[in-house]
């Protein structure tokens, strides 16, 4: 004789059903998360790169103890103590 088989209330499997959907929404929307931070990175250093051969023709055309301040676009000496890298101010 077969035994008869339990089955879950309608409640207990929409509830079961619910959860899993969205589990599985978390997931899809982590993975997204992921990729576009995969992308951000690769831009970032898209950007440094660019910055740092954009910084190489500045210490060529204004010398290497150069200072530049961003807000005003000024161009100065750095004195002779400081580094001998191109200094850029924020």
């Amino acid at each position: 004789m077969a035994k008869k088989m339990k089955k879950l209330t309608e409640e207990e499997l929409t509830l079961l059903q619910g959860l899993q959907a969205e589990f599985n929404t978390l997931k899809m929307t982590l993975g997204d998360t992921i990729l576009q931070q995969n992308q951000t990175m690769e831009k970032i250093a898209e950007v440094k790169e660019k910055f740092q051969k954009e910084e190489v023709s500045l210490m060529d055309k204004y010398g290497k103890n150069a200072t530049i301040d961003l807000q005003t676009g000024e161009v100065s000496d750095a004195p002779a103590e400081e580094s001998t890298d191109l200094k850029i101010e924020k």
